[in-house]
């Protein structure tokens, strides 16, 4: 069992509400500078700066993790969590094909931007991210776990797009191993208002759409691996965990 310092949600440039400034370049300085061992990038509906990103990151020595953030059809946003870059690609891939595809308004949602290796702007997404896609809560959870992954509701202590405010509750299928808050101080409340929770692990995270919200110095979890774990080790613990497979949880 070893101890780590996380931050699995943030957003880059790609997704229209996250920071021009932040790109994978920045991201992961940033991380590495407030002290995270892991970090997540999760942009909306894609994951077309996650090769940047793992770059990025082996140059500041952060352990990436490709995810996506998922907006289902329900309108709830879903976490999804990949062990590696060919599995993340596949399913971004995947989900693009259930994407609604409306044309971005930069003036209106913001630049949509792809970053190259060197981590400067080489494109821009044609359409909007934001919106719902047509699948399911139920049809992306197994989409995800098709492609290898670990999906998760996101910040389910939010009124916008989180799962027990749009849902009224916790569904039975898919049946979650765990769940996502944005503030860890209303972990007990929503336990208390509804009692599945207790059942589930709990993470917590920035959803970080600028660099000064990435959180500092992270949040503690335990991942069941060794010490001095190499980052695929690490990925695959992480995965193992979300999933309800290994041992760990928030130290």
């Amino acid at each position: 069992m070893s101890a780590f310092r996380c931050d699995l949600h943030i957003h880059s440039c790609l997704s229209p509400c996250g920071d021009e400034e932040m790109t994978p370049g920045n991201i992961a300085g940033v991380a590495k500078l407030n002290g995270l061992d892991i970090a997540a990038l999760t942009d909306h509906n894609t994951t077309g700066n996650c090769a940047s990103f793992f770059a990025a990151c082996e140059t500041y020595g952060v352990i990436p993790v490709a995810g996506m953030e998922l907006t289902t059809s329900e309108d709830v946003h879903l976490l999804c969590f990949f062990p590696t870059l060919m599995d993340a690609t596949a399913f971004s891939a995947a989900v693009d094909d259930r994407r609604i595809k409306i044309k971005n308004k930069p003036e209106i949602f913001g630049r949509q931007l792809l970053i190259d290796l060197d981590d400067e702007p080489c494109g821009e997404e044609e359409f909007l991210l934001i919106n719902a896609t047509t699948l399911s809560l139920e049809e992306a959870a197994r989409l995800c776990r098709a492609h290898g992954g670990a999906a998760i509701p996101a910040h389910i202590d939010r009124e916008a797009n989180g799962m027990l405010s749009v849902l009224g509750g916790v569904p039975e299928e898919p049946d979650f191993s765990a769940v996502e808050v944005h503030d860890p101080g209303r972990i007990s409340d929503l336990a208390r208002e509804h009692p599945v929770l207790r059942k589930k692990r709990t993470i917590v995270s920035s959803d970080a759409h600028r660099l000064w919200e990435i959180a500092e110095p992270g949040f503690p979890l335990n991942l069941s691996c060794e010490s001095g774990a190499g980052a695929q080790q690490v990925r695959d613990a992480l995965i193992d965990y979300l999933s309800g497979q290994g041992r760990g949880g928030i130290i």
